[in-house]
């Protein structure tokens, strides 16, 4: 596992010369972890959905290319 690693710079503040202080820290790795799974996860349910809506219209319309198609992408999400 990643070191948690924090560093900061700090600059004496001069009046003529405005100088910013600057100071990094690192996000741990554990909070980039999740977060990209809970994005992973929120992306695939959408994803899912606008498929389902797809397809439902499909049906409505009847139009069975469309339906098919979008049946062999929404495979994919099935288990």
């Amino acid at each position: 596992m990643k070191k948690q690693v924090t560093s900061y710079v700090l600059v004496k503040y001069r009046f003529p010369k405005s100088i910013v202080i600057k100071a990094r820290r690192d996000v741990p790795y554990e909070f980039k972890l999740t977060s990209r799974l809970i994005l992973d996860e929120i992306m695939f349910k959408w994803n899912k959905q606008v498929l389902e809506d797809k397809i439902n219209e499909a049906i409505d319309q009847q139009n069975i290319d469309d339906f098919d198609r979008l049946s062999k992408q929404y495979s994919k999400y099935i288990v």
